[in-house]
């Protein structure tokens, strides 16, 4: 086998890389060999971390030393050990896959000789071949529109696999992995290289390679199964697999360029090319992977169901409707021999792939189609058979469970709309999937219990995705589903009560008694909210009433048993119910006449929603009293009453006792979650932020300009603040002053929030300002080294900047704005500076203890320039220095700050370039004013943000280039009329027109990204892309000329007219001017 070259050939040709040429040199090699073989076993089998980070950092050196490639020559042909060999592939690869690729001759070479050698090699580790065929597949698919000879080079690869095909079983498993590798790297997007390119490479091979790789591929396994399969032969398991996956990749490659998120698993359509067509029409096609899966061991039958989950995703329009028909039909088909011979299903990773292809037949075929099939009574039951066993055998692949619930849930929202007369059968199984599923939920809790297992119910999030898509499965003949739940519900119930006051009282009994509780008040809470307006009919709802009665009882019977005895699983499902009791049934939206109030009132007195409105505001106290060391219990109650003071008319919460209540005894006596000492406090107190903002605005309903009332309302956090500056002027107990400051910074930063009124937030100005203002500034100089007390205070004051809904634009006699952002100023500043002092910081410290300040710092500081609150001209006016110290701070803080890291750590990407946006445009002196090393590094970060995947910080990149570009365009015009006048007051534009005389590509690199960015690039922000860029062309004209000829003679001949064109027209009837008009054109 043979392949343009030989292993002698390439080692000629490498020889000018220090290959073996003397005695000497031999010995210095297999001494080098030696040390390598040692650092790969450091590397990749080493306990000792400081060895392994050593011998990464060698290994790193050697990719980018000369010696590289003879060094890999030397690993893969000399070396003993697999590990050297993978150590080889993987310098290989990272070596062709630089951004300035090696010579063309050089990569055929490579990838000739890593051919020859897997072939003269073939029994060597599985794991060194994946990484070298990894090689070969970089190497074609980076250089697969290349020319050499008038050939398309790189493209022959396929001709080459056929060598390998007619070899051994080892040569034919080899380059099946090439063909699998290469198709799997042409749909890998690597974002540090132009997505176009990579969708026109990837396109390309769609259309000349992958529909015969994907034939190659299933003929080959009709030729396996043609003959008898011995499954002991590792050698034929491995070719079968090999086959498999790349039959896989062929289906999963992402076709249309739309790179479908992988998570949404359940929404996929396979967009299969037109050309396909008979590949899919053949039921040959379909039988063979059935056959496959009937016939494999579970590790590769799976593969087989994972091909037949892309093959039953096949989008519907590939077909007419007869052939759609067909297709369903044999899909159906082989459903329903996989469920009566189920035996392969015992597998997880079988039943987990079988669980997705009966949720991808829902997805893209209707309920109308499914129900015109033949089998199709046989199969649905079939199908609720293994859906009622599944369930019922809750610890067997739990993930699993999710794509059975969205078959039916799919299927009984489908109902309505079902036009055939034949009968889709749904009325008889939707109700015992939901029996089963409920009663399988009950049954697990004692097991849990006993056998300490995992508690299904603390993994919320999977939760509570079942129960949405279970909610419309139990819609479905509702009377069967609330029968039953009002069964079971009345039947714990009873249990319960007889358990508390039972003589012995068996605390385990207990538990389980209030898990299976949780489980029934979470149903009810999931049919009551799956409430529909249009199918729901008055006996539902008085079903609803039947169900929500019960679990208001339960709420007074665990209520009263408190402080005692609690669980909080049942008070987070007691929760869970509420909320979604208020959806439903609380609000304008419902008649208040709702049969759901009739049943309630006849047992609670329960009239209509402002008594239920009642009963949320005392169940919300009654946990905030006696649940304050339950974090998860009091956070979701915090987020109730959050939801609640938002949604619904204040006039009717502010009239109910239990909010008075609250708004008058907000301490810690009465809420221990409010305490700062070790038994109450929380974790982080973040909820105390939400919870002060639901009160402010339920206090805002009646507040008006009551003064006292504000007064009042603020008492406990003012006796707080002020054992905060007694402790800072006696004893200074650390410790217990900076809970309590962390505490109200998040207490005041809620109330901060909610006051979005102009009169409202002056109280909170003149209650903080100035005494309480120099408190939190001293607790930021002495802990600045501790984020866990600066991050709230930053925070509270970044709250503080924010002027919404013009709520600080303070009386024409009141200095407030100036003095807040003095006080801004102020904190910025002595942050900034102690920040610094803490020098170089380890990557994973760096964030959390210097980056988090600076970007909420910077997050403030544009709140304040942007806020239109404060005139920054009176600063230099007056000779008040604050204005300058807070963008020297500025400055400081962002030397500190790598490049990358502006980029890498979104939050503080998001709060510095638009902070730079607003400094540009309103602010130009100041820029510059600054030195030409600040100067060069504010111009680089904008480089390289216009680039960013993150719109607003591209967005922000470009308007602060247009800013600066402009500015600088305005000031050429004004010197070009040489007045007197406009000389003298362009000392500012004088200093930036020197600057970028001096460094003339600054510009010129960013006018090159910006129409780089245009031409070749999927551009989602193009309107701020276009922006600054005819400012640039304006300045830069003669490089625009260059610019432009490059890039014309970059493309193919045939386009060289079609974009000589567009350039023309781009320019056509542009004056020379920057006005809005000439913009647009």
């Amino acid at each position: 086998m043979h392949f343009s070259s030989s292993v002698a050939t390439i080692a000629s040709e490498l020889s000018h890389l220090s290959l073996i040429s003397t005695d000497t040199d031999n010995a210095n090699f297999f001494q080098s060999l030696a040390e390598l073989e040692v650092l790969c076993n450091h590397l990749y089998e080493g306990t000792d971390l400081a060895q392994r980070m050593q011998a990464e950092k060698v290994l790193l050196e050697l990719i980018d030393s000369p010696e590289c490639l003879s060094q890999c020559q030397l690993l893969l042909e000399q070396g003993t050990m697999s590990y050297a060999q993978l150590l080889a592939a993987t310098c290989l690869s990272k070596l062709v896959s630089r951004a300035s690729p090696l010579p063309i001759e050089q990569r055929i070479d490579i990838r000739n000789y890593i051919l020859n050698y897997v072939a003269s090699q073939p029994k060597l580790a599985p794991f060194v071949i994946q990484a070298l065929v990894q090689v070969i597949a970089k190497i074609t698919k980076l250089g697969w529109f290349e020319v050499l000879k008038d050939q398309l080079i790189f493209r022959d690869i396929i001709a080459d696999v056929k060598k390998f095909l007619q070899g051994t079983v080892d040569h034919y498993i080899i380059g099946v992995m090439i063909l699998s590798e290469l198709t799997q790297e042409m749909n890998i997007v690597d974002y540090s290289r132009p997505s176009a390119k990579h969708r026109k490479i990837a396109t390309s091979f769609r259309d000349t390679s992958l529909k015969d790789i994907l034939m190659l591929a299933c003929s080959l396994l009709k030729e396996l199964m043609a003959k008898p399969l011995t499954l002991q032969d590792q050698r034929q398991q491995s070719l079968a697999m090999q086959l498999l996956k790349l039959v896989l990749n062929c289906l999963n490659f992402d076709f249309i360029g739309n790179s479908a998120d992988e998570s949404a698993d359940d929404l996929c359509t396979v967009q299969i090319p037109t050309n396909w067509r008979t590949i899919f029409l053949e039921p040959e096609t379909l039988d063979l992977f059935f056959d496959l899966y009937h016939s494999l061991p579970p590790m590769l039958s799976q593969l087989a169901l994972s091909c037949l989950v892309q093959f039953a995703s096949t989008r519907r329009s590939l077909f007419s409707n007869p052939e759609r028909a067909k297709y369903l039909g044999n899909l159906i088909k082989g459903v329903k021999q996989i469920l009566e011979n189920p035996q392969g299903l015992s597998d997880p990773g079988n039943y987990h792939e079988f669980c997705r292809f009966l949720a991808r037949l829902k997805t893209n075929y209707q309920l109308g189609e499914l129900v015109m099939v033949k089998d199709y009574p046989e199969v649905i039951q079939l199908i609720a058979n293994f859906t009622i066993t599944s369930l019922q055998h809750w610890e067997f692949a739990p993930n699993s469970v999710h794509y059975l619930l969205i078959l039916w849930q799919r299927m009984v929202a489908s109902v309505p709309f079902v036009k055939t007369a034949e009968p889709h059968l749904l009325d008889t199984y939707a109700p015992e999937i939901t029996k089963a599923y409920i009663t399988s939920r009950l049954e697990c809790v004692p097991v849990v219990i006993r056998d300490g297992l995992e508690d299904p119910l603390d993994d919320t999030a999977t939760v509570f995705q079942q129960l949405e898509q279970l909610c419309t499965v139990s819609r479905c003949e509702y009377e069967k589903t609330c029968t039953l739940l009002v069964q079971l519900f009345d039947q714990n119930a009873q249990n319960y009560q007889k358990l508390l006051h039972s003589s012995s009282r068996n605390p385990l009994e207990i538990t389980v008694q209030e898990g299976r509780l949780a489980w029934l008040v979470y149903f009810v809470g999931t049919f009551v909210g799956g409430r529909l307006t249009y199918t729901s009919t008055d006996e539902h709802d008085a079903m609803d009433g039947e169900l929500s009665c019960r679990v208001f009882q339960l709420i007074s019977l665990m209520d009263a048993q408190l402080p005692q005895c609690s669980n909080e699983k049942v008070e987070l499902a007691i929760l869970w119910f509420l909320d979604q009791f208020r959806k439903t049934y609380v609000g304008d939206q419902l008649q208040h006449t709702s049969k759901v109030y009739a049943r309630m009132s006849e047992v609670l007195g329960i009239t209509d929603d402002n008594h239920v409105l009642e009963t949320f505001m005392t169940k919300i106290v009654t946990n905030l009293k006696y649940w304050g060391r339950c974090e998860p219990v009091i956070s979701r109650t915090l987020q109730f009453l959050n939801d609640l003071s938002v949604g619904y008319p204040f006039y009717c919460l502010v009239k109910i006792e239990a909010v008075k209540f609250m708004l008058q005894n907000h301490t810690s006596k009465h809420f221990p979650f409010l305490g700062v000492s070790d038994n109450y406090s929380l974790s982080d107190l973040r909820c105390r932020t939400v919870f002060y903002t639901a009160l402010t605005r339920l206090l805002m309903v009646d507040l008006g300009e009551d003064e006292d009332e504000f007064e009042n309302f603020m008492l406990p956090l003012t006796v707080s603040f002020e054992s905060v500056t007694q402790i800072f002027n006696s004893s200074f107990e650390q410790e217990e002053a900076k809970r309590m400051l962390i505490g109200l910074a998040r207490d005041l930063r809620g109330i901060a929030f909610a006051l979005n009124t102009k009169t409202s937030y002056t109280m909170l100005f003149d209650w903080i300002y100035p005494a309480y203002i120099s408190v939190l500034q001293r607790a930021v100089e002495l802990w600045y080294r501790e984020p866990a007390c600066t991050t709230p205070i930053l925070k509270l004051m970044a709250e503080f900047m924010q002027n919404r809904s013009q709520r600080l634009n303070f009386d024409v006699s009141s200095p407030n704005g100036i003095l807040l952002f003095r006080a801004a100023s102020k904190m910025i500043c002595t942050y900034g500076n102690q920040i610094l002092s803490l020098g170089t910081l380890s990557k994973d410290q760096v964030y959390p203890l210097k980056l988090k300040g600076i970007s909420i710092c910077y997050s403030a500081l544009k709140s304040a320039l942007c806020g239109n609150y404060v005139s920054f001209g009176v600063f230099k006016l007056y000779g008040d220095n604050h204005f300058d110290n807070v963008l020297q701070a500025f400055v400081k803080m962002l030397l500190s700050v790598s490049h990358s890291d502006l980029l890498q750590y979104r939050k503080l990407s998001q709060s510095y370039y638009p902070l730079l946006e607003c400094l540009t445009q309103d602010h130009m002196s100041f820029v510059t004013s600054l030195e030409p090393r600040v100067l060069i590094y504010i111009l680089t970060s904008i480089s390289e943000g216009l680039t960013a995947v993150d719109t607003i910080v591209s967005s922000s990149c470009c308007a602060s280039l247009d800013y600066i570009v402009t500015y600088l365009f305005k000031h050429l015009a004004k010197e070009g009329k040489k007045t007197l006048r406009c000389r003298e007051i362009s000392q500012d534009g004088q200093r930036l027109l020197h600057f970028m005389q001096q460094n003339p590509e600054v510009l010129q690199q960013m006018m090159s990204i910006l129409m780089n960015t245009i031409i070749f690039e999927d551009c989602r922000n193009q309107w701020s892309v276009s922006r600054p860029l005819l400012g640039l062309i304006l300045l830069n004209e003669k490089y625009f000329s260059e610019l432009r000829a490059t890039l014309i003679t970059s493309q193919p001949d045939n386009k060289h007219e079609a974009l000589d064109q567009c350039f023309r027209n781009l320019m056509e009837g542009v004056e020379q001017n920057l006005l809005v008009k000439n913009r647009d054109r």
